[in-house]
């Protein structure tokens, strides 16, 4: 009995070995997060998720920062590349393509059809930024003032100012447009007086920096529904919340800011052992990624899944989701919605 014993227990070590072996083989030895350049949040948040998911599973995953994600978005579609750290906005335009899809009549990005939404992740939010001093103290006191346009190098924040005009249920027709390369630069026509309205992100050193120089707040949108309705409508993919007063340079009052989510996305060719050991391994360290980056703070299990997602989930993350009882009939109508696109 005590042979037939240790016999059988040999065999089933040799059977959870060569099973686990098995498993092994069916994951890569390493995957690429394609991401914005180094300094830039995308990039911090791509190291954090490469952390994890290294220190989690066999694969070994590196961050292979770009120019931008237009650059990246076509490897992402052709599978040369396994993952993206992207926002909702930029992956709206590029699923669905500048044939169906343009936002104030453009859309700069490649169509990337195959592109597949692994993870829904924390919120971007900002305002409109004026001097402290200024008159003007709601969205629709813009009308008629000097804002920072254009913005060639960086067209996302294009998208910013225009939503947030569309808020207001303005256009670029309703203000004097100071033509600008990029975000940055915006802020520097604030402080030297050569416009009087521009945007950057809250809690970022720019904002920091016009603030010891000259003194500065954002102003609130409109949170009205009328308001969330104009400003969706305008920009697929954006959203409003409140950011509390207090809680970052230039929010001097409650305010009600544009929003959008971050994407952890892949190629829909992903296999399916890749997506669920990825999204296991963050799953089950989410407490190991707000320290990492203050980013992450809002990067939650709750926040994973949301009807109002630009692009589909790719399939192993729907089985996965489903398992977590986070899937509901409601997010199946959504993801035939947006597979139908393509």
């Amino acid at each position: 009995m005590n042979l037939r014993w240790i016999v059988n227990m040999i065999l089933l070590v040799v059977f959870l070995f060569l099973f686990g072996l098995v498993h092994a083989q069916q994951l890569p030895k390493s995957a690429a997060i394609g991401s914005n350049p180094p300094g830039s949040l995308f990039y911090s948040l791509a190291s954090g998720m490469a952390k994890v998911v290294s220190e989690s599973t066999p694969i070994q995953a590196q961050v292979q920062p770009y120019a931008g994600t237009s650059t990246f978005l076509p490897l992402i579609d052709s599978g040369e590349l396994e993952f993206g750290m992207v926002n909702a906005v930029d992956m709206g335009l590029a699923y669905q393509g500048p044939k169906r899809l343009q936002i104030g009549g453009r859309n700069p990005f490649p169509h990337v059809p195959n592109s597949r939404l692994i993870m829904r992740g924390s919120p971007l939010r900002s305002s409109l930024i004026v001097k402290k001093d200024s008159p003007i103290k709601t969205i629709g006191d813009v009308k008629g003032k000097r804002v920072t346009g254009e913005y060639p190098a960086q067209l996302a924040v294009w998208y910013n100012v225009f939503g947030s005009l569309s808020n207001g249920g303005l256009t670029w027709n309703d203000v004097k447009v100071v033509p600008v390369p990029a975000v940055n630069e915006g802020v520097d026509a604030l402080v030297q007086g050569r416009a009087d309205v521009t945007t950057h992100a809250i809690g970022s050193a720019k904002v920091k920096e016009a603030d010891a120089a000259v003194g500065i707040r954002y102003i609130p949108l409109d949170c009205s529904p009328q308001g969330e309705e104009r400003i969706k409508k305008a920009v697929p993919g954006y959203y409003l919340s409140t950011v509390k007063a207090g809680s970052s340079t230039g929010i001097v009052e409650d305010t009600c800011a544009y929003t959008y989510d971050i994407y952890f996305v892949g190629h829909k060719g992903l296999p399916d052992a890749v997506v669920q050991a990825v999204l296991k391994a963050i799953w089950d360290n989410i407490a190991k990624l707000p320290p990492l980056h203050p980013g992450f703070v809002e990067w939650t299990k709750e926040r994973a899944v949301d009807p109002e997602v630009t692009m589909p989930y790719h399939p192993a993350a729907v089985q996965f989701f489903k398992e977590q009882k986070l899937w509901s009939t409601k997010m199946d109508e959504a993801q035939k919605k947006l597979l139908a696109l393509n």
